[in-house]
């Protein structure tokens, strides 16, 4: 267990007296680590979130580089970084905001060459996306390490959350049990296609911090077996049950996919 300094024991003080947290969660938060794929719309915020609370090591997996067009709503970045990539961009910013963090940047796509390695070294991922192709991949590759995966979405003025935990057996699905195959190539756009509200990624990527700690933390009822859904529009929340699918290609009692070399 880690001792807190002064100085911890004093930024940390209001999660500390929170009776479900204590100074033995807080511990717990540095000592943990999470792998974040994604430092754009759902990655800044909870990037941003997760650096303020003390989790101790994050990982950031991205290739890509701040472009203007990004600063709508990816909010770890500005526009002196334009032109940087971005996990130096996030990295250097989650210094500035606790010198407690570890941050490892991984500047490059996540593959299926790569997936597992990169999240045997971490507790928990979050998916912070904006394709399906990576967000399958995760799932999957999630599956076989064994560790849970919390995943957002978001589109125009809605977005999606939850938790993925399958490795760990009945009853818990995972992203294949809600939506087995990826959609067809140009039927669901993408932020970049279809626009996206920017305080719609603070939201949901806020929301998507919070479901991370817990998972660290043990606390809480996990969002595992459940789907939650936001309309900014409506001003609402819905939860729908998720059941694990028996006929689930990755965490069926039959499956088709075996090892990350039969990822589609």
């Amino acid at each position: 267990m880690i001792d807190l300094t002064d100085s911890q024991i004093e930024r940390y003080a209001r999660h500390i007296m929170l009776p479900q947290v204590g100074g033995s969660g807080q511990a717990r938060l540095l000592s943990g680590s999470v792998l974040v794929v994604g430092a754009g719309g759902l990655g800044a915020p909870l990037l941003l979130y997760l650096a303020a609370a003390g989790v101790g090591r994050i990982g950031i997996v991205d290739h890509d580089h701040v472009d203007l067009s990004n600063l709508q709503r990816q909010v770890i970045h500005d526009t002196a970084g334009i032109g940087l990539p971005k996990v130096d961009s996030a990295a250097a910013r989650i210094r500035a905001i606790n010198p407690d963090v570890v941050v490892e940047p991984h500047a490059a796509r996540l593959t299926r060459a790569n997936a597992l390695d990169l999240l045997a070294r971490y507790d928990v991922v979050a998916d912070g996306t904006d394709n399906f192709a990576t967000r399958y991949l995760l799932n999957d590759a999630c599956y076989f390490a064994g560790k849970p995966l919390v995943s957002a979405a978001m589109l125009r003025f809605d977005g999606q959350l939850s938790t993925f935990k399958a490795h760990l057996g009945e009853p818990h699905p995972c992203y294949r049990c809600l939506f087995r195959e990826p959609p067809p190539p140009g039927t669901v756009p993408s932020c970049s296609e279809g626009g996206v509200l920017g305080a719609l990624a603070g939201a949901m990527g806020s929301l998507q911090s919070v479901e991370v700690l817990k998972e660290l933390l043990g606390i809480g009822e996990s969002l595992s077996g459940r789907l939650l859904l936001y309309s900014a529009l409506e001003t609402s929340f819905r939860s729908i049950k998720v059941r694990r699918d028996p006929d689930c290609p990755l965490c069926g009692a039959h499956p088709t996919i075996r090892d990350l070399s039969a990822h589609p």
